[in-house]
Order: C-alpha cells, then structure tokens, then sequence
C-alpha cells in the first residue's frame, strides 16, 4: 500500500492505493475516527482488486473542512463521489466500515451508477435520531460548536502526547479492540510537534451532529440500494445496532447476503483472515 493524494474540491484527500491495477476497482471507507490504516490488515486477501483506502475529510493525511463549516452526513456523499472522480473511476465497489458503511450506502442509494457493488462491516445506513429529541439535540450541537469555536481562538497550543504506546491506550480507552489494530489507526492520526505527538484529525469530529435521520427516513434510503449489498454484523451487536433493528433495515435492501460473527466492532481488522475471504469472494464475483 502506497501514500496518493487526491484532488478535491474542498480539499485534498489522502489515500493508500495498493492491489492490482489491472483488476476491479475497490474504494474503502473508514469508520469514525479511524483512517485508511484500518484496512490494512484485509489488504492481503483483497490483493486482486485495484484497492483504495480512502482518508475521509478531517481524517488521517486528508484535509480538514475549511473553517466555519461542519460534517454535515450529506456531505460525505460528494467526498466519496470527489474520490472516485479524482481516480478516473466511472463507478466502483464500496467498502465500508461503520461510519464509512452508512457512507457508502448513501453513495450507492443517491448515485446508484457509481457503485456496483456494496460490502458492509457493522453498518447498514446511519444512525437514526429520535424525532422527540430534534430539538435537545440541535441546541446541543449549536453550544457545542460555539465552545470549541471560542476555545480555539484563544490558539492555545495542540495537546501534546508524549509517546506514541500513551495515545493507542487512549485509543483504547475510547474503544473495545485488539491493541495491535488500535496502533494501525493511531500511528496514522498523529503528526510530529516538539516534544512529542498531536493528534492531526479534526476536532469538529467529535461534536454532536445538529440533525439525523428518522429510522423510516433511513429505511426509504435503504430501499434506494439497486446493487448487491453484503453485509457483516459482530456478535454481540452494538447498542445503537441490535438484532431487531438490523433485520428491519435488511428487509427493505432488494438483494443483501447477511453473515453474522462473532467479535467486536472492527471485524475486519481483528479477523481479517475471516473477513477478508468473504468480501474478495462477494465482490469479486
């Protein structure tokens, strides 16, 4: 896997690019606050696809939405299509994980001729939001915004950490993985400063989003999907994915395999040798 950069309109996106040129295009999008890294491990079995992990905007080597604005969901949506135009690619297969899973399924409903193929790792659409709490949650997210806006003209220096080991057990902290895959992100997201280490991903991330989608608001979404999905879920299911509301959003895809497995949230980095067989043969066929 090799460092590209990408041409974009609201900013260069990074990527790693590796596999074979001459055989089908693969783009991987990654989950929330993860980076291309976290496709690594499956980059072995995937060998015979033209494969490109995609940096998200404010994530890893890619550039961070200009000041003033927010990642709003639809966004992404031109982001990913801003990358398949940036590789010359009239359509392709998706790859994605978590948030780079609801990503893709946007992509596949809102431009159904860009995506031949969907594979999903612990996703399938976004999260929905409770109607009731539209309001709660856009003041939230309005005060949220205005205090990070205020805390960073104040320009105070960036966090510093001192060793590479003190950030993975942050990383840690935040999220139930094999440590060894928390390194493959962490080590991506950080940047060199005096003395030490600074995260380089966007702290606008981590704000609460103003506004989610109603779960029938996703489902008609779902419904929107014309290409074969496959779709991995981890057992035990996270909170915000149960069983039951899984299945509902499964019956309204036209074509979708479902495989269930046992493990946590990154399968397909913790068993990549499971997961990586599954996808090639799914969206290789």
């Amino acid at each position: 896997m090799r460092e590209i950069r990408l041409p974009a309109p609201r900013g260069e996106l990074a990527a790693l690019r590796g596999g074979d040129p001459t055989g089908p295009k693969l783009l991987c999008l990654h989950g929330w606050l993860d980076n291309a890294a976290s496709f690594l491990p499956l980059a072995p079995h995937l060998a015979g696809f033209d494969l490109v992990a995609l940096d998200l905007p404010g994530h890893g080597a890619s550039a961070h939405r200009a000041a003033g604005y927010d990642y709003a969901f639809v966004d992404w949506i031109h982001d990913v299509l801003d990358a398949l135009d940036a590789l010359g690619w009239d359509s392709a297969r998706l790859l994605g994980h978590s948030m780079g899973g609801a990503i893709a399924c946007a992509v596949a409903a809102a431009a159904p001729a860009r995506v031949h193929k969907l594979a999903l790792v612990e996703a399938l659409g976004p999260i929905a939001g409770d109607p009731g709490a539209a309001v709660t949650r856009m003041r939230d997210a309005v005060a949220a915004r205005r205090r990070l806006e205020a805390a960073q003209r104040e320009a105070r220096p960036p966090r510093r950490i001192a060793r590479i080991e003190d950030a993975v057990a942050a990383r840690l902290q935040a999220s139930a993985m094999a440590p060894e895959a928390a390194r493959l992100i962490v080590e991506r997201n950080l940047r060199a400063v005096d003395g030490g280490w600074a995260w380089r991903s966007d702290p606008r991330l981590k704000l609460p989003s103003t506004l989610r989608l109603t779960e029938e608001t996703v489902h008609a979404l779902l419904r929107g999907i014309e290409c074969p999905v496959l779709l991995l879920a981890a057992e035990p299911s996270p909170p915000y994915f149960p069983p039951a509301a899984r299945m509902a959003r499964v019956a309204c895809v036209r074509e979708i395999h479902v495989r269930v497995l046992a493990g946590g949230h990154h399968l397909h980095m913790e068993q990549a040798e499971r997961v990586g067989p599954l996808v090639s043969e799914f969206l290789g066929s």
